[in-house]
Formats: structure tokens, sequence, C-alpha cells
């Protein structure tokens, strides 16, 4: 697809073609064998799309609640501070994806397909929020 094109879609939209992306990466690259991945580097990339699509969503969740006073966060810290005014379960869910798809998946290289399939799951359920 052109470039362009994207620059139309909803921040939902966009986020729901980076968690394919990842899920894309992860079955036809990374290799799946008795429950874990064969390459790493296929995990850390799918793992840093799928995390991607999480700050797309909770960017978009926050620009939702905080109106013209809205900026970017500029850590996982400061998502989290502003995130626990407004939803505890949303928390919790980011929470889940930064363990499982930031630094299990990206920093780690993890090869739990178990791992990685709760890290895009959790995702998805963060997509319901906006």
């Amino acid at each position: 697809m052109p470039e362009q094109h994207h620059l139309s879609l909803t921040p939902s939209q966009e986020a729901e073609r980076y968690l394919e992306n990842a899920r894309q990466i992860l079955t036809e690259k990374a290799g799946k064998k008795d429950g874990l991945y064969a390459d790493v580097k296929y995990v850390k990339m799918a793992a840093g799309t799928a995390y991607s699509a999480a700050l797309l969503i909770l960017d978009e969740y926050l620009r939702q609640k905080e109106g013209i006073h809205f900026t970017k966060p500029k850590s996982i810290e400061d998502y989290m501070m502003r995130l626990r005014k407004y939803d505890k379960k949303l928390l919790r869910i980011l929470a889940n994806v930064y363990d499982e798809l930031q630094l299990a998946g990206y920093y780690h290289g993890t090869r739990s397909v178990d791992t990685m399939q709760n890290g895009l799951n959790n995702v998805r359920q963060m997509l319901s929020y906006i």
C-alpha cells in the first residue's frame, strides 16, 4: 500500500494494521516449533511492531481524555501515571503488554509463543478503549 493511503486511517485502524503486521511476521518468519519461535530476530521485530500499536492506542485514548491538554507521554512511567487517573483495568493491561512485548519480546527476545500471543491478545483488548 502506498504511504499516502495510511494517512486516512483512524488511530484504531492504524493500530490494527500494526497488530496484523506483527502477527504476519511471527507466522511467516519466526518459525514455530514445540511452543517456541526459532528466529529471535523476527520475534523482536514483531514485539516492537505490536508494542507500537499499543502506544498508538494509548496516545489516542489519552488524546480523547485530555483533549487540547494532551501531550505525548515521554516514558512508560508517564503513560502509567496518566492512565492511573482514568482507567485501572487499562493500566493493568498496559503493564502486561509492557512486560510481554517490550521487555520479554523486544529486549530479551523471548522464544515463548505463549508470551508473544498473550502480548498480542492484550493489545487487541486495548483496541476496545478507543
